[in-house]
């Protein structure tokens, strides 16, 4: 039944158009239809001169620089079973970045991703993603805790014994992460005791994947996975200074890992993921007196500037795709 889904010849021209229809819907949301549009605009203009401008100049060079050290992580992770290229992988990556800006918790980044790999390897492909998130997720957890500790002590005076409650937690949980992921061939032989596991041997034998992250590939995940963090919070203190939000670094960078954490830990839609980012900016920036728009527009310009703008180019090259060929449906003539 899927198999003659995939062979229709409308197929792929109703997918493309599908997707593209939902991006400008996704974009037309977050950029036009917002509430306070106007205001972020104005403010935008307001600093849209120098010296402020080198600081938006930086953001911008840094976008190919995060989006390459996601790129290099998949592709070490992809590398046993699919032997593309930086540029096929980096095109994979935007393509991810397409499909994930409206679809639940970014979901739709794995389908992005499969589409400029082998049929035959799509699954691995959705499990190579998978651990790579995993890597990003421990990274941001572990910065997180750090940040969000030092902003607390410094800024909210918290209960010392609540503090250091959470921070043990916390910590006993990174632990656990690690440990797990340093043995995440483990989970082979747990996920085909699972029910159902023997029906679905068709799609539980990718999991063999696992077997080839040895030691070395998943702390190569890890480091740039730091890269990749360290990249995007720099680029946030960066659209902080071009804002005028003043701050000292140390609290800067603390308060940037701390809206990062709050946000993982409230898995939303892409749409509500930013409305929940900005009143997180509000709370962290608000103890430093910063202007609630100005804060706002930070908030907004990082993201159009780190998602939107690959999302479209991910779309380009989703144009360029034979998306059905790359399900595994009908092969070129």
């Amino acid at each position: 039944m899927v198999k003659k889904i995939l062979q229709h010849k409308y197929l792929n021209p109703l997918i493309k158009l599908l997707i593209t229809a939902l991006l400008i819907w996704t974009i037309y949301e977050q950029v036009f239809a917002k509430e306070n549009i106007a205001d972020i605009w104005q403010t935008f203009l307001n600093h849209f001169s120098f010296p402020n401008l080198n600081w938006l100049l930086c953001v911008l060079i840094l976008v190919p620089f995060n989006w390459g050290f996601e790129t290099l992580k998949w592709r070490e992770l992809i590398k046993s079973f699919s032997n593309i290229s930086f540029w096929q992988t980096y095109r994979a990556i935007l393509a991810g970045v397409t499909v994930s800006l409206f679809t639940p918790n970014r979901i739709g980044e794995y389908g992005g991703r499969i589409l400029m790999v082998e049929p035959e390897h799509n699954w691995k492909a959705v499990i190579a993603t998978l651990v790579g998130s995993l890597s990003q997720l421990m990274v941001l957890l572990a910065f997180g805790l750090i940040g969000a500790t030092y902003f607390s002590v410094h800024f909210l005076n918290p209960d010392d014994y609540i503090l250091a409650s959470v921070l043990a937690l916390g910590i006993i949980f990174i632990i656990i992460l690690l440990t797990c992921f340093f043995n995440i061939d483990l989970l082979i032989p747990l996920i085909k005791r699972l029910p159902y596991a023997e029906k679905l041997k068709k799609y539980v034998k990718h999991i063999q994947v696992l077997r080839n992250y040895s030691s070395k590939v998943l702390a190569s995940a890890l480091f740039f996975s730091f890269l990749r963090y360290l990249t995007y919070t720099t680029q946030y203190f960066f659209i902080l200074q071009f804002f005028d939000i003043e701050a000292p670094i140390l609290a800067s960078f603390a308060g940037i890992a701390t809206i990062f954490l709050l946000q993982t830990s409230i898995p939303l839609p892409p749409i509500l993921g930013l409305v929940a980012r900005g009143e997180f900016a509000l709370f962290v920036w608000g103890v430093f007196n910063a202007d609630k728009v100005d804060i706002l527009a930070a908030t907004f310009g990082l993201f159009l500037i780190n998602l939107t703008f690959p999302a479209l180019l991910g779309l380009i090259f989703i144009v360029q795709t034979n998306v059905v060929e790359s399900l595994g449906g009908r092969k070129k003539s």
